[in-house]
């Protein structure tokens, strides 16, 4: 692991590598952001989302937390989705899981969490709306890994859900919201291939946010 001074002299190798490439990388880096996607991952420090897409800085707006939860109740996501949706114009949502996620793990573990719990009811959650689905796979490894995939699944509906979504879509056709998984053991990006236009139709009787 790197030392703590280490991280300086990592971030003055890079400032070098990047000027060395394009002398007005800052320059250019330092102007207003229009980054077309909005990525929304877990927090597991092995998932980086610029570096397993080969994107660079300024080109997606990143959002992170405990096994990539999307709740109307957490005003630091909301906003995150606001501001990209409203104000950056992003073109496309990205909800990313992925395999091996503590926090999922953690959810099914049937111990008290303490300040955790009301987090990874969530995830408990969206067990129960699957349960018949879920309790059909033998294999526990198996079972966990499409609890993963039916997480990210129900966290791209959450995001459809709101208004600054919906509005956007009816008004500019985007943004398009996807659900991935990453692979850590093959580095992977898996595409769930959410049918965001099926979704959004299908939940519209209810969830329509659309009329003034």
């Amino acid at each position: 692991m790197a030392s703590y001074e280490d991280l300086f002299r990592n971030n003055q190798k890079w400032i070098e590598q990047k000027t060395s490439q394009d002398a007005g990388f800052f320059e250019q880096l330092s102007r207003d952001q229009r980054p077309d996607y909005l990525y929304i991952g877990c927090s597991d420090s092995r998932v980086a989302a610029e570096e397993l897409m080969g994107l660079g800085p300024g080109e997606v707006f990143v959002h992170r937390n405990v096994a990539n939860l999307v709740t109307s109740i957490d005003l630091n996501v909301m906003s995150v989705i606001n501001y990209a949706v409203r104000v950056l114009k992003v073109k496309h949502i990205i909800v990313c899981g992925h395999y091996n996620c503590g926090g999922v793990k953690a959810a099914m573990t049937p111990a008290d969490m303490g300040i955790l719990n009301p987090w990874l009811r969530n995830i408990r959650d969206v067990y129960r709306l699957h349960k018949i689905e879920l309790n059909a796979i033998a294999d526990e490894h198996e079972r966990y890994n499409r609890l993963i995939e039916l997480n990210v699944q129900e966290q791209c509906i959450n995001i459809i859900k709101t208004a600054a979504v919906q509005l956007s879509h009816l008004q500019d056709g985007y943004p398009k919201v996807h659900g991935w998984v990453f692979d850590i053991r093959s580095g992977k990006i898996i595409d769930l291939k959410i049918d965001f236009e099926k979704i959004l139709n299908d939940i519209r009787d209810i969830y329509d946010l659309t009329k003034s």
